[in-house]
């Protein structure tokens, strides 16, 4: 017997897709009813630490975990002075994974983070470029340390890539619906956009790990055209400091029914729309996989502010209340970690039957 969700999900789509985006304002992220056992969740740079704050926090909601030239999970403590010298670079000394550990230990005493059970059952995968000189490369060692000591058979869960020469930002693969050469970075710089073109599908490397895929899987078919919706929607319902107005999502045909499952993908600082328009919601490689594989994509968006001039999403804690001498930021009471997993419920909530 078919499920009434489905249905009732093809026209909230429908209707999402017909909604008018200037006048009258963006349509609300819809209720798909996506399957719930399934979620992953990939970041590059900020959004690496804020991905894995996401893991830690909800590891009972999350499959995957794929972290992209970023370092340890809480690596900042709620310091900026640590994020900068500690986090991306290593001058006040690598950090303490002792010290990270005690604070886990405390969060979970008081129920801020999942339980240790939930987060041995994660697949995690992490990758750095080796010519980073933005976020050193031992700093992703210390995070693939981290995660061995959390995950039940690291052996198993865990993939560490290092690639050589390459530089800070998230390698893509060239395609025929790749952006010109111009939005691109080298390998070794990150340039305007910090797309690097290294003929490197980082993507659908972390993607199929991430979802234990046979070998070639990761290779979705060439074409011009992408079968599926990138859709925009308004970030209103979720507003918290330094998040967007506005979120992308992408819905490939076959999901347009519901009951496929959902990818959530940060951006990294620099990398938000308000900077650089759609180029990482549409170049990434993470459209292309999903649409292969029966997967949905959410892209929220963090803005700039004084505080965050570069746009970049919250792991050292600037979002908490000035008056908070630990801010949260790293845990389920963070202000942005909230405003994120209402967006996964929103999508995982199933839609209003038709009348």
């Amino acid at each position: 017997m078919t499920s009434p969700i489905l249905p009732a999900a093809s026209l909230v789509l429908a209707a999402f897709v017909a909604a008018p985006a200037a006048a009258e304002g963006l349509p609300d992220l819809p209720r798909l009813g996506l399957e719930k056992t399934d979620a992953s969740v990939i970041g590059v740079s900020s959004g690496g630490y804020m991905a894995t704050q996401l893991a830690v926090a909800w590891p009972e909601r999350f499959h995957g975990l794929a972290v992209l030239g970023a370092g340890p999970w809480s690596c900042a403590q709620g310091a900026l002075r640590r994020a900068l010298g500690q986090c991306m670079t290593t001058r006040l000394g690598p950090p303490a994974l002792n010290e990270l550990e005690q604070r886990l230990a405390d969060y979970r005493e008081h129920e801020r983070v999942g339980s240790a059970e939930a987060l041995s059952g994660l697949r995690a995968f992490v990758w750095h470029g080796g010519a980073d000189e933005t976020v050193a490369p031992a700093l992703g060692a210390a995070l693939a340390d981290q995660l061995a000591g959390w995950l039940a058979v690291p052996e198993t869960q865990l993939r560490f890539v290092q690639s050589d020469g390459v530089g800070h930002g998230w390698p893509i693969v060239h395609r025929a619906t790749s952006p010109p050469a111009t939005e691109l970075g080298d390998c070794h710089q990150g340039g305007g956009t910090h797309l690097l073109g290294c003929d490197q599908d980082l993507a659908g490397e972390a993607m199929a790990w991430l979802h234990d895929m046979p070998p070639g899987a990761d290779e979705p078919a060439e074409t011009d055209t992408l079968a599926g919706d990138l859709l925009h929607f308004d970030q209103g319902d979720f507003a918290v400091k330094g998040l967007d107005s506005e979120g992308y999502l992408f819905v490939p045909e076959a999901c347009e029914a519901g009951g496929c499952a959902l990818t959530v993908a940060l951006h990294g600082c620099g990398m938000g729309a308000e900077q650089i328009g759609e180029t990482f919601v549409r170049h990434s490689g993470l459209n292309e996989w999903a649409a292969a594989h029966d997967r949905v994509v959410l892209y929220p968006q963090a803005e700039t502010s004084l505080a965050n001039p570069q746009g970049c999403w919250d792991w050292w804690g600037f979002a908490e209340s000035t008056w908070q001498l630990n801010p949260l930021h790293d845990t389920r009471e963070g202000t942005q970690v909230r405003a994120l997993m209402a967006m996964l419920d929103r999508l995982q909530e199933a839609p209003m039957p038709p009348r």
